[in-house]
Parts: C-alpha cells; structure tokens; sequence
C-alpha cells in the first residue's frame, strides 16, 4: 500500500464514520428514529457520508481524481444488473424455507400478523398486498428497488468505489473482508438506535458486520466485473426494499425476527453459498475494470 492510499483510506474512514456519525446523532436527538417515517427523508443524509467523503479524498486529498471512480453506468454490462437485482430472489426463498424447516418462525404471506403490530397502527394490510399473496407481494418491492438505487449509491460509490479497490488491491477478497467488517461498524448508531435488530441492538452489533462481509464480497465482485459503482448499488437497493423490507413484513410479529432477517444469522447460509462459489471459481481474481 502506497503512502498516498494509506493517506486517502484514513481520510476517508475519519469524514465517512465522522460525518455519518453525527448526521445520525442529531437526527435521533430530534426524535426521529429509525422506525419513524421521517427518518425516511432525513436517513439520506449519512447514506451519503461515504460518497461524499470518497469525493473530498479524491480531489482534496490524494489529488487522484476520478478515473476509476466508477462514475457511469456501463449498461453493456447488463448481466451483472441483473444478478445485482435478482440476488434476493436467491436468498430470500432460502432463508424462508430454514426457518420454516428450523422452526425458527413461520411466514405469514397474508401480512396480517405484521399489519396487526402496533408499529403498523394496528390496520389490515392494503388490498393490492393481499390480491399478490402469497408470493406475488414482492413485486412491489422487485421495482420499489429501481427507485431507491440512487440514494444507495452513496453508500456504495463509498465503501465499493473507493475503499474497497485501495485496500490489498491485490487480494480482493481480503479487501472485501475488511471494507465489510468496517462498513458494518459504521452502521453502530443506527443499529442501536432500533434499525435493523430493533429487539436486540446489542446482537446485531455483532451479527451484522458478518452479514456486510459478505455483502461485501458479492458488491465487490459486481464492481470488480463491471467498472461501476451502479450495479452494486442496485444490489444494495434490492437487498434494502426486496430482501430486508419484504422479508420482514413476512415474519414480522413472529418470534426470532432478529434471526430469520435478511440481515441476520440465516442469511449466511445462502449469501455464504453465493461468496464461497464465487471464490472457488476464481470470480474474485483479475485486475479492477476502470473507466
């Protein structure tokens, strides 16, 4: 590692955990938590720390610029979007059926056992929920992804455009280990302020970097593929709205929430399976595509 990437990876970690960091603490002083829907709005502001702090690296700091930045789009490489935004698709049905089989929990794909949990205000699900039941109800959320790609982008023109291509640039999967452990730690105010584990913040703090690691993995090899810092942030959107926010609507209200999310202990069976084939196969290896 080079003085100078030694000097953006430090730069950048102080202004993305700094900024991110106390975005969050102000907006939770003002009340609005992760289950509040304002925080809907105001939860874009430290999902773009990382992006921002890539960007003042880039130009204020190393003075590298941005020519593997992974700026553009590059839908030439339609394939990878593809797999970016089905991933859940491979994931979700898996952790459904152990759970079921575990006896974990048990979905409820009327939604009626989430909808009847006060932090939904008690109401039945909406009927165009229930005319998709039992497994149609994740097509809202299939292009409910499309929309919210941009504001994960600014996670991931962060921790996969600039982080992850400067650490061991040579090893790849021990870049994606790090980037994922730090990028789950960088979630810690959210997590303890009821995002994600909200029964039980103190295990999703160390749950949740193993799940990012992983993440990590698979984002990375999409960067590494294509050259973009977009296809990993459509599979970051699909794996926010289809695999956290779907799945959770089918077991929420059941017991062991904290254990069959998309976040959480039986996701790493199928996202395992997903990194170890990828490694295996040599997928990981190869030089950084650039612009």
């Amino acid at each position: 590692m080079t003085n100078q990437n030694r000097k953006g990876i430090i730069a950048f970690l102080l202004l993305s955990f700094g900024i991110a960091w106390a975005a969050w603490l102000i907006t939770f002083a003002l009340g609005i938590l992760p289950r509040d829907p304002r925080y809907q709005l105001w939860g874009t502001i430290p999902g773009f720390a990382p992006a921002l702090a890539a960007i003042l690296v880039r130009q204020f700091v190393t003075r590298e610029g941005f020519g593997d930045a992974g700026w553009w789009p590059r839908f030439r490489h339609w394939r990878y979007y593809l797999c970016a935004w089905w991933l859940p698709l491979l994931v979700a049905p898996v952790i459904i059926v152990l759970a079921s089989i575990s006896g974990l929990s048990q979905p409820d794909f009327t939604l009626q056992r989430a909808f009847a949990q006060p932090e939904l205000g008690s109401t039945t699900p909406p009927d165009f929920l229930v005319a998709l039941s039992p497994w149609g109800i994740f097509l809202p959320f299939l292009f409910l992804c499309l929309i919210s790609t941009p504001i994960l982008w600014g996670e991931e023109f962060g921790w996969r455009s600039y982080l992850q291509i400067r650490l061991f640039a040579d090893q790849p999967l021990k870049a994606a280990i790090v980037t994922g452990l730090l990028w789950g730690f960088w979630h810690a105010p959210f997590i303890l302020a009821g995002g994600n584990f909200p029964d039980a913040p103190v295990l999703g703090l160390f749950v949740f970097p193993v799940t990012t690691t992983l993440w990590s993995i698979i984002f990375g090899w999409l960067r590494l593929k294509t050259g973009s810092s977009w296809p990993s942030a459509v599979a970051h959107a699909a794996t926010n709205s289809l695999g956290s926010v779907w799945l959770s609507l089918l077991f929420y209200g059941g017991p062991n929430s904290n254990l069959v999310s998309y976040g959480s202990v039986l996701a790493w069976i199928p996202l395992g399976l997903i990194c170890g084939g990828l490694i295996l196969s040599g997928q990981l290896q190869g030089e950084q595509a650039v612009e």
